[in-house]
């Protein structure tokens, strides 16, 4: 496996390496590490081989696609990571180290897995750091655009997170059979629910856990809180994360008059977060729509779910199909404060309905959105792959 980040932590990646690990398979982590982490260690049975990057490096992947300085780093990382291991597969994690990926399992004769874990054109559009004007300047969506197609071409097979993310991928004149889908669903074993927490009967409590940025909508929902208020007394915001929108979204409150509804949290461990979320009444998916955002699989859906938490979630194409499925919550505009406080007030004013959608929800987690399920996709995709 090929990981352009930090790992561990990575849920995704980590559960598809142990998934893989159980059924036989060998996995070494090849990744870059900005934190001193050791160049050599095991994991849970994974092997990580990693190289320190240095900062100039890191920044310069903005402009991977125009300067080669990042492919170069990861071309010689990568040369004696394959010398004298005898890998069978390369499973490329997300589009940008496709083209590394490809050019070594060309070289060694053997197939390329391409793990697409974000529209990542799509995403860039929104990003702080090519936004900026060098940002503009380094990474060019059209460029981008041409490369995600001409890699998700010459790969062997394809993974994505939803079906709206295949559908779009095979838009680029893809073969669906070489496309599998593997969503980041609940790992059951993971999650540890407590019966002893519940939700503190004198208040009706929200929750988000997240980055805190301008795409996560988290401005929609604040906006919303006066008029929840006025119908629900009560009701509290907690905000468990970080991000550099965090002081926007403290003077938004202030000037909408609910500070003393909203709790920033800050960044929780996920034990802690997990805890947390079984003493609200209610979770929250506010992301803005865009074409990232509406091929998306966030973990959270799938772990509120899990938590009986009845989920309010914009209008994301991919959300909105979850839970229109599975009755777990409610969906709202996804600008709309108007209409995120009337899905809110609908929901935690109709006991049953409320109860009704929690259950739904955890019930849907353990009969299909569950790991030990979502991961017989990728181990079916190794078994076809050897046989044919």
């Amino acid at each position: 496996m090929i990981l352009g980040g930090e790992f561990p932590p990575d849920i995704r990646v980590e559960n598809e390496a142990l998934a893989l690990l159980e059924s036989g398979h060998e996995v070494t982590i090849a990744c870059q590490t900005r934190s001193g982490k050791a160049v050599s260690e095991t994991y849970k049975g994974i092997r990580i081989l990693r190289k320190p990057i240095p900062q100039i490096v890191y920044k310069s992947s903005v402009g991977c696609l125009k300067f080669p300085v990042y492919f170069n780093f990861w071309k010689s990382f990568l040369q004696k990571v394959f010398s004298g291991n005898g890998f069978d597969a390369i499973h490329v994690h997300d589009l940008p180290l496709a083209s590394v990926g490809i050019r070594f399992g060309k070289k060694l004769n053997i197939p390329v897995i391409l793990d697409l874990h974000e529209n990542w054109p799509a995403m860039l559009l929104t990003a702080e750091h090519t936004n900026s004007m060098l940002g503009r300047l380094l990474s060019s969506e059209q460029q981008w655009r041409k490369y995600e197609k001409e890699m998700t071409l010459e790969a062997d097979r394809i993974i994505t997170v939803v079906e709206e993310m295949k559908d779009r991928i095979i838009a680029l004149g893809n073969d669906p059979e070489k496309i599998t889908v593997v969503s980041n669903t609940a790992n059951i074993p993971q999650l540890k629910l407590d019966p002893a927490l519940l939700p503190d009967p004198r208040y009706r409590t929200l929750i988000y856990a997240g980055g805190l940025t301008f795409h996560r909508g988290l401005q929609v929902i604040i906006k919303g809180l006066r008029e929840i208020r006025e119908s629900i007394p009560h009701i509290r915001l907690w905000l468990v994360g970080e991000g550099r929108y965090r002081e926007s979204l403290m003077e938004l409150a202030s000037r909408e008059g609910v500070s003393n509804l909203v709790e920033f949290k800050g960044y929780q461990p996920f034990d802690i977060m997990f805890a947390l979320v079984q003493q609200s009444d209610a979770a929250l998916i506010p992301h803005l729509r865009s074409e990232q955002n509406d091929n998306s699989s966030p973990n959270k859906i799938f772990q509120y779910m899990y938590a009986s938490k009845p989920v309010i979630s914009s209008n994301c194409t991919s959300l909105q199909r979850v839970i229109t499925e599975t009755g777990a919550g409610i969906t709202y505009k996804d600008t709309d404060p108007h209409d995120f406080a009337t899905a809110t007030v609908t929901l935690l004013s109709d006991p049953e309905l409320h109860t009704s959608a929690g259950k739904k929800g955890h019930e849907a987690v353990i009969n299909r959105y569950n790991w030990d399920i979502t991961k017989l996709n990728l181990l079916n995709l190794y078994r076809i792959y050897n046989k044919s």
